[in-house]
């Protein structure tokens, strides 16, 4: 019997020390994470009156000392009897409280009830990572309810894309101390915990922290917050590197159109994306390494931050998430890859950031020689037709040649044989930005040009002593 309580009690008392660090046999290790935890919510700090507040103080059967009275610059009202009391930074218990004591002296077990009819307006003040810092004045009409948090973020422009909102502190003044509440509006956004997103109080100043590591994820989540990144503001941004037209551009939030039901819903404004850009910028060369694209990016506290963006992920299996979402002077760079194959070149020109046409030259004996403008992924063959085709009577219409200006300044001279029939290929490839394309002579043609410079001069001659003799 007593074996069997000790067995018991022995069990109760692990079970008591599985969420701690103990070491514990496999099958009764705890898979408990602090992490995990939810955000407690803060403690909600009662009102404090001030300068500006309209309150009604309520004696109890002697109307003569009851009335609205308003709260002086110096934190002082005047009563009856009472004379001059300061009331800054009681709480209108504590008020009651103290008239009570006060008015004994006239009353016999006084009955005071103290309510604030009309709240002074809230002076705030709002930093970091957010797209308007400064200090903001929100007034309250009765009955209104207070301002929480994300009023005062949404009155300032909304956050940043780096912004770090589960450490927003929150700085208010209860008497002479600064008193500091950690807020974690991640909650809000994720489980709708109402108890992060708190009320103001007059005093109160917001710090938005910047995040130390950037997650694309969450900044998209953040997009379609209300009091998240703004969609609605232009943006200046710079695209350098491969790109057709390299410099500084101003990106225009997009515009999406929700469907509910098979009906056309409303629409939606889209924060400005990377890819807004690269269109703007005249969409990318073929040369263009979307693996390894950069965003330089300023923070509100001075520093940079360098974001990896890998939109070859995005082309070939459609992660949205690589579409960054950009800031007000983001700085886009483009490298150069060393080598893409025939297939990646094809799948680029498709990309909606690609450039929707590029001029190549095709000279020679076609019907129609110069630049010609095809869209990014045309074959030579698209080329080729795009000019007229073949000169019939002159062309050589079984090679070509295609030369093309590499990156590295280097050319690059192939002849191709030429088939209509030909899919994409080694003899139909893909053209690029600024190929010329060379159609030859035939051999007739040659010959035939040969025989006319020979034979222009001797009928040249013959012609100028026809025209002597008709004078003599």
């Amino acid at each position: 019997m007593v074996k069997k309580k000790m067995t018991t009690s022995v069990i109760a008392l692990m079970a008591l020390l599985l969420p701690y660090s103990f070491t514990l046999p496999g099958w009764a290790q705890s898979t408990f994470n602090p992490a995990e935890l939810k955000a407690a919510p803060p403690a909600e700090t009662p009102y404090t009156l001030g300068p500006g507040d309209r309150v009604r103080i309520t004696v109890y059967q002697v109307p003569d000392f009851s009335g609205e009275f308003l709260i002086l610059p110096d934190g002082t009202i005047t009563l009856p009897l009472l004379g001059l009391i300061r009331v800054q930074g009681l709480t209108v218990t504590t008020l009651s409280t103290n008239l009570s004591q006060r008015y004994s002296e006239f009353l016999k077990r006084p009955i005071i009830t103290v309510s604030v009819i009309t709240p002074r307006p809230l002076q705030l003040a709002i930093a970091g990572e957010i797209n308007s810092p400064g200090t903001y004045t929100l007034p309250i009409s009765e009955g209104q309810k207070y301002p929480l948090v994300t009023d005062l973020i949404r009155q300032a422009g909304g956050i940043t894309t780096v912004a770090d909102i589960r450490q927003v502190q929150l700085i208010r003044k209860i008497g002479d101390r600064d008193q500091v509440l950690n807020l974690n509006l991640w909650e809000v956004v994720q489980n709708a915990n109402l108890g992060q997103d708190i009320s103001l109080r007059d005093g109160d100043r917001i710090f938005v922290p910047t995040q130390t590591a950037l997650s694309v994820a969450e900044t998209r989540q953040l997009a379609a917050a209300n009091f998240g990144i703004e969609s609605n503001q232009e943006i200046t941004v710079t695209v350098v590197g491969e790109i057709n037209r390299p410099g500084a551009y101003r990106v225009t939030p997009s515009q999406s159109t929700t469907t509910v039901g098979g009906s056309t819903g409303g629409t939606k404004r889209q924060p400005p994306r990377l890819t807004l850009a690269l269109q703007l910028a005249g969409g990318i060369k073929p040369l263009a390494d979307l693996r390894n694209i950069t965003i330089n990016r300023f923070n509100r506290n001075g520093t940079q931050q360098t974001i990896n963006v890998d939109l070859w992920s995005l082309v070939t299996t459609g992660n949205i998430e690589e579409d960054v979402i950009l800031q007000e002077g983001d700085s886009i760079s483009i490298p150069t890859a060393a080598d893409i194959p025939p297939e990646d070149v094809r799948t680029l020109a498709t990309a909606s950031f690609a450039p929707n046409l590029i001029r190549v030259n095709v000279v020679g004996e076609v019907i129609r020689p110069g630049a010609v403008e095809v869209p990014p992924n045309a074959t030579l063959n698209q080329a080729l037709l795009a000019a007229g085709s073949f000169d019939k009577r002159r062309a050589r219409e079984s090679i070509v040649d295609l030369i093309r200006l590499n990156p590295n300044g280097t050319v690059t001279k192939m002849s191709l044989n030429v088939d209509f029939s030909n899919q994409i290929g080694k003899n139909n490839p893909t053209l690029q930005e600024n190929d010329v394309i060379i159609v030859n002579r035939s051999t007739l043609a040659q010959v035939t040009d040969t025989i006319n410079t020979i034979v222009s001069p001797i009928g040249t001659a013959l012609g100028l002593a026809n025209f002597v003799n008709i004078f003599r």
